[in-house]
Formats: C-alpha cells, structure tokens, sequence
C-alpha cells in the first residue's frame, strides 16, 4: 500500500524544514562526536566533553539498567524453557534405561548363582599403573614405546601394558622412571593367546605389521573370522583372558588379528603388576578346611598319652610273636614221607 493511501495522505512535509531539521540533528551529531573523542585530550572542549561524560555516564547506566533486565529475564526464561526440555530428555532416556538396568541386575544374579553352583573362585584384582608414552621407536623391525614410569613405581620386566581397549604389549625394560615398552606387532613379540570360542591355544608372533600373525593354531578349523583372541595364560606371562583382537585372513591366507588396542592413539596405558599366578593366590586360601582343623584340635591329656602308648606296645609285641613263629616254622625239618606198603 502506498504512501498516499493511508490515513496520512492528507498530510504535507515541506520540504525546507525536513532539510532544516536533518541538518540540524547532523550539527548535534557532530557536536557530540566532537565532545566525547577520547584522542582529543589536548581540545579545548575538554572541559565541556568532561562534562557531558559525567552527566552521561549516570544517564546511561539508568537506560541500560532495564536493558540488562531484560537480558536476565530472557537468560531466566531461556534456561527455564531448557531445563524443561532437558528434565524431558532426561526423564526419555531414564525410562529407556530402565529395562537394561533391570536386565543387568538378572543378569548378575544368574552369574553369582552359576559361580556358585560351579565352585568358581573370581581372580582377585591385580594391581596397576597408570602411564604416558613419551616416546615413540619405530622402525622396519622395532615397534616399541617409552613410558614415564618405571622400577621407582614398582614396574618390573614383563609386566603387560593395556589400554582402554586391550592388550597393547610387554614391558621389556626398565630404569629408574622410564621404562621401555615392546608391541604386539614387534619382531620379538611372542604371546600365547587363545580362541575364546573353541579354546584353541596359538602363538601371536609380530612381523612388523599392523596385525600379527597366529602361528602353531590346535586343531582343524579352531579359528573361524571375528572370533575373539585373548591371552591364554601359559607360561605365566601374562594373566589369562585379556582381551587383544579378532581373528581375520590375511593376503597370504594365514591367520591375523586386528588389534583391539589400534582402535585409538596408545597416548596413555597402564601397566599390570603382574609376575606370576602365585601372586594371585594369598597365602590363607591354600589353608583348607582339613587343614585348618588340625590346627584347632585340643592338646591329649595324660589318660590319653597312656591309651595309645598301650596300644602302641600291643601292636609290637604281637608283630614280634607272629615274626617268632615265622622263625620256628622256617626252622623245623619237614617230615621224612613213609615207603609205600606192598600189595
């Protein structure tokens, strides 16, 4: 709708004062401009922008103090109307989780009810370490790693080192707080792991690549794609079932694993304190229950002692009479046998 056909069509700006006023607005706009120039310190107007500052600082707190009303009110509002969606969501995702909690907890008891049934000992936790790669050695045939703790923290040669996502390797040196980190996928790696579907035993050997390689596999058609590697346990080096990686063909078409632990930057591990299986078993469970009894039987008393000196004696002198008769009986001639009588 135009101009002219609205209710101020009537209405008629001359043209002299419309320019008189846009100058005279311009002149105040310069004059105020002129006044509040921070770099003009040596103007003589400085007396008089020092003034309009005064008068204007206060003025302008006052007309931006319902400014910054507002603003909190809309911050107040805003983060009501997020709360509410939030406490929604939350509420959403709270009822979704219900039934995996309720499903974990049967879970749980049925597995506390199998170790029972089962006369399953957990093993007891291992203590660990936690550690900083501060240095990375790789080569053609040399995959290994410095971490920032060592024998000062109780780190020994042959401790396995884990991430967040699995095995990542074997501590084969240590100093004083560094200690030298050999990988899965070095020259010289050799770790006996397992099949976690079949319990196939095999030997994860490293060659330099990405994924290793799983040599002396037991028995025919034991490793099958996507199942499951752990360690094994034998020979003691390292604790049974911790995870390394699934099993997968190679080019070559022997049998590799993609490793668990590639999953994410090998930044920050911890190192098990792990050296044998003897440290996993204190020395109180090997007391068992008959054993611990005989520890508790009451002193004898004299009538007691006496009883069985007795019976002791007994049974000796009646090993000794039956040796006796053994002797006489070997002693005596036999009998001379009687000629035949005649017909």
């Amino acid at each position: 709708m135009a101009f002219r056909d609205g209710p101020f069509e009537n209405i008629k700006v001359p043209l002299v004062w419309t320019a008189a006023v846009a100058v005279a607005v311009a002149a105040v706009g310069a004059v105020l401009l002129l006044v509040s120039d921070n770099g003009a310190e040596a103007s003589p107007y400085q007396p008089t922008r020092a003034g309009v500052e005064t008068v204007s600082g206060p003025v302008g707190g006052v007309f931006a103090a319902p400014v910054r009303w507002f603003g909190h009110v809309s911050d107040y509002v805003g983060g009501y109307f997020f709360a509410v969606s939030e406490n929604r969501r939350l509420k959403k995702e709270l009822a979704d989780l219900e039934p995996w909690r309720d499903q974990a907890i049967a879970l749980k008891n049925i597995n506390a009810r199998y170790e029972a049934m089962l006369g399953l000992r957990p093993e007891p936790e291992v203590p660990m370490r936690t550690a900083r790669s501060v240095s990375d050695s790789r080569g053609p045939f040399s995959n290994a790693r410095l971490l920032d703790v060592g024998a000062g923290q109780g780190v020994k040669v042959g401790n396995p080192v884990i991430n967040e996502h699995g095995l990542v390797g074997r501590v084969v040196g240590t100093s004083g707080n560094v200690s030298r980190m050999l990988l899965l996928t070095d020259v010289a790696s050799r770790t006996p792991v397992l099949v976690d579907r079949t319990d196939a035993r095999a030997i994860l050997t490293g060659d330099g690549s990405g994924n290793p390689r799983l040599e002396f596999v037991r028995g025919v058609g034991s490793v099958q794609p996507g199942d499951r590697i752990l360690t094994s346990g034998d020979g003691g080096a390292f604790p049974r079932g911790v995870p390394i990686g699934v099993a997968a063909r190679g080019i070559d078409g022997s049998w590799r694993v993609k490793l668990f632990s590639d999953r994410g930057a090998i930044d920050y591990v911890r190192v098990i304190m792990f050296e044998d299986f003897g440290q996993l078993v204190g020395p109180d469970d090997l007391n068992a229950q008959p054993l611990a009894a005989l520890d508790t039987l009451p002193d004898p008393t004299g009538e007691q002692v006496a009883a069985a000196n007795d019976a002791a004696a007994r049974r000796t002198a009646a090993d000794q009479a039956r040796a006796e008769r053994a002797r006489t009986a070997a002693t005596t001639p036999a009998p001379t046998p009687s000629p035949p009588a005649s017909p």
